[in-house]
């Protein structure tokens, strides 16, 4: 079977949408997974609906990398979005025609600087992982290309400052708080240490955007599954050795000033990528609700015998909990518009239940203290101040978050702190050692003693919580209910007050 190429599709009579021929309008620096499932997916969406007519040339960012099979495939691969909404199971699939080739600077670095002096080009994306945005004093102009990604940025746009050209809207995915401000400050200190003119930092601020982004899609990554590798060979009459997969629900938020919204061809094509002046409470949203209402109820879950977070939303108990969690404690405690938030949780039970993503309680649970803390504890503070009582389900979820350290503790082991579940099998808790030693050390605690130790550990929750009215007793009889009646029963007590 031959190669995804135009030629093939052609043969085929391939009938969705393609775009072969356009200027390069955006240099990417990244060619994994997640920036074809989601930036380059919202670029294809934007040449089809809103006739961007543009083109995105991929720097491949590091020495080894997928420059030669992208440009095998002239750039083409498979995108399957899958997952539910609405409650419908959706398997969407597209062939994604944005990319025009894959350049390794590192045997081609002029043809990445042509590329960044090009008249044509207007935005730079990037996701190099939350390491890559960080300074690196051995990355040095002389270098083709510098060591880093914020060094191989400041030389390319330099190289463009120095052909006379225009700014550019760089747009950094990366999972780092503030991450377009914080490329921007690397790309600066880089050329204040490489001695480069006051002329090129006037231009970087004057005329290109630095933009912050909030990127939200799960992507499970290249189908790697030789089976399903093969079936879908089969069925697409092509093989395709870059097919990637993500859930359907994507949102991109990027900050910038309102006329940003004109610059970039999104909104006009109704997608789901918006320009807001702050991201950050689209951020808190994000945490509070998607990764708050995770870690809100996994850990009783697990206790109650689940063990994928998909089958969690057949339980109608856990579900309700979680439910009653995000519209009656998280949601008021935020700040944006209700409708908003709504809509965003509405779709959090879809991305749940995606039928493709076997999205395991016990890889959720890692770290779960320092997870509660950032993602669970604001809510519960914010509310009990707000209401004046203790919000029934984040009470309970802290209860489950002890019941899960200290349930009929084995032994504390290299791995982890070893533990059995009401079903009989060990599982290994994993977190910071200080937090597994101080588990293991009060394992033999009544729940009264240990829910104290708790409460009261500062370095657990930055302060100590002991003192908050009413919380040590409730947490104390939600811990001896998860325990004698188990997790769902306890779950289930909180829906029925």
């Amino acid at each position: 079977m031959e190669k995804l190429n135009y030629q093939v599709l052609e043969n085929l009579g391939y009938q969705g949408y393609l775009k072969k021929e356009a200027p390069e309008k955006a240099m990417q620096f990244g060619e994994g997974n997640f920036l074809r499932a989601f930036a380059d997916y919202f670029f294809d969406c934007a040449n089809e609906k809103a006739g961007w007519n543009g083109k995105i040339a991929i720097i491949q960012p590091i020495e080894q990398g997928l420059t030669e099979q992208i440009n095998q495939q002239e750039g083409l691969y498979t995108l399957y979005l899958r997952g539910s909404e609405k409650g419908e199971k959706v398997d969407a699939k597209r062939v994604i025609s944005v990319v025009s080739r894959c350049i390794n600077p590192y045997a081609e670095y002029q043809e990445a600087e042509e590329l960044a002096c090009s008249d044509d080009l207007e935005y730079i994306v990037s996701n190099t992982t939350e390491a890559g945005i960080a300074y690196d004093p051995g990355s040095t102009l002389e270098q083709c290309p510098p060591r880093s990604f914020p060094g191989k940025l400041t030389k390319l746009l330099y190289a463009r400052y120095k052909a006379g050209k225009k700014g550019l809207v760089i747009l950094s995915c990366e999972l780092i708080d503030n991450n377009g401000k914080e490329l921007e400050k690397c790309v600066k200190r880089h050329a204040a240490d490489w001695g480069l003119e006051e002329g090129f930092t006037a231009w970087l601020e004057r005329e290109n955007l630095f933009c912050s982004t909030l990127v939200d899609r799960i992507v499970p990554g290249r189908i790697r599954d030789e089976e399903e590798v093969r079936r879908l060979g089969q069925e697409n009459g092509y093989d395709d050795l870059l097919a990637d997969a993500g859930e359907c629900f994507g949102v991109w938020m990027i900050e910038g000033p309102k006329e940003l919204e004109d610059r970039l061809p999104f909104r006009k094509a109704g997608l789901n990528v918006h320009v807001v002046p702050d991201v950050t409470p689209y951020k808190k949203r994000k945490v509070r609700i998607l990764n708050g209402a995770h870690t809100g109820f996994v850990l009783g879950a697990y206790l109650a015998g689940q063990d994928i977070v998909r089958d969690c939303m057949h339980n109608e108990t856990i579900k309700g909990f979680m439910n009653q969690m995000i519209y009656e404690e998280i949601i008021p405690t935020l700040p944006l518009d209700k409708k908003e938030l709504q809509e965003f949780a509405e779709a959090v039970e879809d991305r749940f239940n995606n039928p493709f993503i076997d999205h395991e309680l016990m890889s959720i649970s890692l770290n779960s203290t320092s997870k509660w803390k950032a993602r669970n504890l604001p809510s519960f503070l914010e509310y009990t101040r707000a209401q004046g009582r203790l919000p029934a389900c984040l009470t309970m979820s802290l209860a489950a978050y002890i019941a899960f350290y200290s349930s009929d503790v084995q032994e504390r082991t290299e791995d982890g702190l070893v533990c059995r579940r009401a079903k009989g099998n060990p599982y290994v808790v994993k977190d910071d050692a200080w937090v597994l030693d101080f588990y293991y050390g009060h394992k033999d605690d009544s729940p009264e003693e240990l829910v104290q130790a708790v409460l009261s550990n500062e370095k657990m929750w930055g302060e100590d919580l002991s003192g908050i009215p009413g919380l040590k007793g409730q947490a104390v009889k939600n811990l001896v209910m998860i325990r004698e009646h188990g997790a769902e029963a306890a779950f289930g007590s909180v829906l029925a007050q």
